[in-house]
């Protein structure tokens, strides 16, 4: 936890709360003492904006390690607060109770009911209910880094006070109870259960049989300071506490980022994830995006505040249902019905899907589906988009659409039913197979300038090793069950996350694994040192970015890395970085079943 990130979780020294009194700071905030015992000796922040209503809701922000309430404005709340009309509240640690004014997430007196840290947080929130009109059901929660902490010990510890929150950068309450495990935490992370992690949360208020919040989950999938490891997990223990599954209900793309959503048995969502591909430790924002509907900005780029073209502040007061007119305790579902094609209707080709969609407070997007799976997102009407048919077999199938409103509520209508006739046009076949454990392996080499050496290890090597010398991977697929007669169209190689060290993604920047194809194998069937410059049938056919966690998908293969597919026999791919790492800097990839090649063909 060093000062980039999290910090150094340090001691607490002891508390003492400050004298009553209401000091005006820089920016729009105002400080606020005598809010409470306050165990935990913070300071209170608060921005209200202008011509409030009444019964409005509240947002308690949290930051990072090393930065000020006042940095954290810059994210964009306050100005969404300006927007949408809601307060917001901005907690900020002393550096006598941490050296790197870290939120104490990991001592248990600050992360348990009625204690430290956490009480003092919710004493803020009692100060701003006595003192304004404030919807007591719309209080909600956002931190990063060693706010994206303590944002779960808050959820955990008063899931009578907050209705959601949002996780940027942080991980799972009660991940660290000490602050060595902080660092272990932090980073590669911690391995439990979704049913261990529900129990830790659950923990934090035994005995609550209400409500639980609605939970946000963001992180950078290049983030080395809090590893992305950490939002599996945090979606793991949310989702358990939710009694749903850890299988995602919609999968989508919005602005280049996978978007997740869990939901429960009716439809509502009660848990996503954000994944913010190649991005590192930080929140994101959009410094030449305007909020919807308005000339105001999300955010400005700084420490820890990464311009992404995302404004994270946004899709995370839409989760919490602050970014429409919303009309406090609506539960009154939208309207929406798929308009054309018609049912009954036979298509081809392109078709064109539209649905008519309505709410009494206002439609915030509508999901089309395809067989009961969501295919695309529209937010604005006409809601609409392009459905190739030929992607899917000639037959019958079933069109749907899913509105939500601002609140959350949600409608479906999902009982279009059309004919698919893609006469003359054979349909795709798609294949995956996983690599064939013997015949992989790796080589090092060049480095030190000596000769090629094959790898010991298990698993496969990449990068720059602890003994100087740079290593490939080889991966070999039986792909002679493919028609001899097919046609490939597309492929990709997806890989899962083993373990490394360092970052290898970063020497030189935007390093990538390239990957070549040999049409067979490149010499006999198991890895020999001469594979490691032994000429391929197509070379750098498609890439695979900083992943370090998980699985990754590479880019489509190239017309010559289609082209290179065996049909009659073996296909085997060689790894390597596209630069050359200066230190020790490498990772370690599964096969077997932990690499698949996945093939898409016409017969």
């Amino acid at each position: 936890m060093s000062a980039v990130g999290c910090g150094s979780p340090e001691e607490a020294s002891p508390r003492e709360a400050a004298p009553e009194a209401v000091l005006e700071v820089e920016s729009s905030l105002t400080q606020v003492t005598g809010f409470g015992t306050n165990p935990g000796n913070l300071l209170m922040y608060r921005h209200v904006p202008t011509g409030m209503p009444a019964n409005a809701p509240l947002v308690v922000v949290m930051h990072g390690c090393t930065q000020t309430a006042a940095a954290m404005e810059n994210t964009g709340w306050t100005a969404a607060a300006n927007l949408y009309k809601f307060y917001v509240v901005y907690p900020q640690q002393q550096s006598g109770n941490n050296a790197s004014s870290c939120f104490n997430w990991f001592e248990p007196g600050d992360i348990t009911r009625g204690q430290g840290e956490v009480l003092s947080i919710k004493q803020m929130v009692d100060a701003m209910k006595s003192a304004y009109s404030i919807d007591a059901s719309r209080v909600y929660l956002s931190g990063f880094s060693g706010g994206g902490y303590m944002a779960p010990a808050l959820l955990a510890t008063y899931p009578d006070v907050f209705s959601a929150g949002a996780i940027n950068s942080g991980g799972p309450y009660k991940c660290a109870l000490t602050m060595t495990a902080g660092f272990n935490c932090m980073s590669p992370g911690v391995d439990k259960t979704p049913a261990a992690w529900g129990d830790l949360a659950r923990s934090g208020y035994s005995g609550y049989t209400g409500a639980w919040p609605r939970v946000s989950i963001w992180h950078g999938t290049s983030d080395f300071t809090v590893k992305p490891m950490n939002l599996t997990e945090a979606m793991e223990q949310w989702t358990n506490v939710h009694g749903i599954d850890q299988t995602a209900d919609t999968t989508e793309t919005v602005s280049n980022f996978p978007h997740k959503v869990y939901r429960d048995g009716s439809g509502n969502a009660k848990v996503e994830t954000w994944e913010m591909t190649g991005m590192g430790h930080g929140v994101p924002v959009d410094a030449q995006y305007s909020f919807p509907g308005s000339s105001t900005v999300c955010g400005t780029a700084g420490a820890y505040l990464l311009d992404v073209n995302i404004c994270a502040v946004y899709y995370q007061a839409q989760f919490f249902g602050l970014t429409g007119a919303v009309t406090p305790g609506d539960t009154t579902p939208p309207t929406v019905n798929v308009t054309a094609p018609a049912n009954g209707a036979t298509v081809s080709g392109t078709v064109t899907v539209t649905a008519s969609a309505s709410d009494a407070v206002g439609v915030a997007r509508v999901e089309f589906l395809v067989d009961g799976s969501t295919v695309s997102t529209d937010t604005a009407a006409p809601y609409e988009f392009a459905w190739n048919s030929t992607g899917v077999s000639n037959g019958t199938h079933t069109l749907g659409a899913r509105a939500f409103d601002a609140a959350g509520n949600q409608a479906t209508d999902n009982d279009t039913s059309v004919t698919v006739s893609n006469s003359g046009t054979p349909t795709p076949v798609t294949v995956s197979f996983t690599s064939i454990t013997g015949d992989d392996g790796y080589i090092k080499a060049n480095a030190d300038g000596s000769a090629p050496a094959l790898g010991t290890l298990t698993g496969l090597a990449l990068g720059r090793g602890t003994d100087g010398k740079y290593n490939r991977s080889f991966m070999s697929f039986d792909t002679s069950s493919i028609p001899d007669t097919a046609t490939v169209t597309r492929v990709y190689l997806t890989v899962t996350y083993s373990s490394g060290s360092g970052d290898p993604w970063s020497t030189p920047a935007g390093n990538t694994l390239l990957i070549d194809v040999k049409n067979g194998t490149f010499n006999a069937a198991t890895t020999e040192t001469a594979d490691w410059a032994t000429a391929a049938t197509a070379s750098s056919v498609a890439s695979i970015g900083s992943f370090t966690s998980g699985t990754k998908a590479s880019g489509d293969f190239s017309g010559a890395g289609l082209s290179a597919i065996n049909l009659t026999g073996k296909t085997q791919l060689r790894l390597g970085f596209s630069g050359n790492q200066t230190a020790t800097q490498y990772l370690f990839v599964k096969d077997g079943t932990g690499a698949t090649l996945t093939v898409v063909y016409t017969p």
